[in-house]
């Protein structure tokens, strides 16, 4: 029982981005039933979708991080030994993480300026710090996540891919 609840808990980035693709997805097929149908659009519709693609986006990603289902190009990198692929792996994750490290600090300084101005969305009245909050939260996830598959995939024991 600790066990399902524990990957549950893992897994509850790919389970949020998944919940809200369905949802906007459903959204998304109701605004075409209600503005050409029915000839009454949803006035708010562009927030919502907006708010939407963010955190799928963003939660979204640290899980494709953890499956290794993000866009690399290892054709390469596989022709070398395993030692130099060791290697060439450390200095890749060593960039991606200073990248991600980076995006992290500007996009909490972005929050930040969003709280402090209490900028909100015009017509569903959200507050922009609070939707933008996703950016940052991606970005540590993604870092863990890419540590932990990283790890897994080179460091511990053998080749054997860090899966769900």
């Amino acid at each position: 029982m600790p066990n399902k609840i524990l990957s549950k808990l893992r897994n509850l980035d790919i389970i949020l981005a998944g919940i809200v693709l369905g949802v906007l997805i459903l959204y998304t097929f109701l605004a075409v039933i209600m503005r050409y149908f029915i000839n009454r659009p949803i006035y708010w519709g562009e927030e919502f979708q907006l708010i939407c693609i963010i955190i799928i986006v963003f939660f979204g990603a640290g899980a494709g991080f953890r499956t290794g289902s993000h866009i690399a190009i290892d054709f390469l990198v596989d022709f070398f030994p395993l030692k130099l692929q060791k290697i060439i792996t450390v200095i890749i994750y060593a960039i991606s993480i200073v990248v991600m490290v980076y995006f992290f600090i500007q996009s909490s300084a972005f929050v930040r300026q969003m709280y402090i101005t209490r900028r909100i969305t015009d017509i569903l009245r959200i507050p922009f710090y609070f939707i933008y909050s996703a950016f940052p939260i991606g970005c540590v996830l993604i870092i863990i996540n890419y540590s932990v598959a990283t790890f897994a995939k080179y460091f511990s024991g053998g080749n054997k891919e860090a899966g769900v």
